[in-house]
């Protein structure tokens, strides 16, 4: 049942540390073939989360009726709040010039 939430919260820091290290690094000025390297390695990191929200969608479903209508709960829970918090973050600059 907290599977998803847990992700979601482990998302969220991973996803704003490398914001943070990416600004103070100077990522959004290195190029990529794919374009900037902050962005990139800020959407590849949610990308990858979000798969294993899907994961956890798709393979655990607990014990029992009432086990398992919890556990999908907390699954979907944690997965569109992984897509609904970090979603503007990864679509958007947001270092400040410095």
């Amino acid at each position: 049942m907290l599977a998803g939430p847990v992700l979601w919260a482990v998302l969220f820091s991973a996803v704003y540390a490398l914001h943070g290290l990416g600004c103070e690094w100077g990522w959004q000025a290195r190029p990529t073939p794919l374009g900037p390297l902050h962005p990139l390695a800020m959407r590849l990191l949610w990308l990858a989360g979000l798969a294993g929200h899907l994961a956890l969608i798709l393979g655990n479903h607990g014990t029992g009726r009432r086990g398992a209508a919890l556990v999908r709960a907390g699954n979907w829970i944690g997965f569109t709040s992984s897509l609904v918090t970090l979603f503007p973050l990864v679509a958007t600059s947001s270092c400040a010039a410095g």
